[in-house]
């Protein structure tokens, strides 16, 4: 079966988490294809919840060991869309 695979990260504390986050998601870069992240902006405020939404591409064992790694990080929730592509 072939499938796409995106992963949206919601970091609780960006101030907190990210540096962990960001260390998990540049070991895995080569099985990210895109990537989006953005958070809430304002003039007083940069908020300190952000999401990040991960396209991924490669080995599906790379994927898995990416969101087990991802799950490991406390401040942090990840989920997970699996499209069907077909054979």
């Amino acid at each position: 079966m072939k499938e796409k695979r995106v992963i949206g990260i919601n970091v609780l504390d960006r101030i907190k988490e990210a540096g962990r986050t960001q260390k998990v998601l540049s070991k895995y870069a080569t099985s990210i294809k895109t990537r989006l992240g953005f958070h809430e902006l304002s003039e007083d405020v940069c908020s300190r919840n952000g999401f990040v939404i991960l396209e991924l591409t490669g080995e599906v064992s790379m994927w898995e060991s990416l969101e087990n790694e991802l799950n490991e990080i406390g401040g942090i929730n990840v989920q997970k869309m699996i499209f069907d592509l077909g054979k």
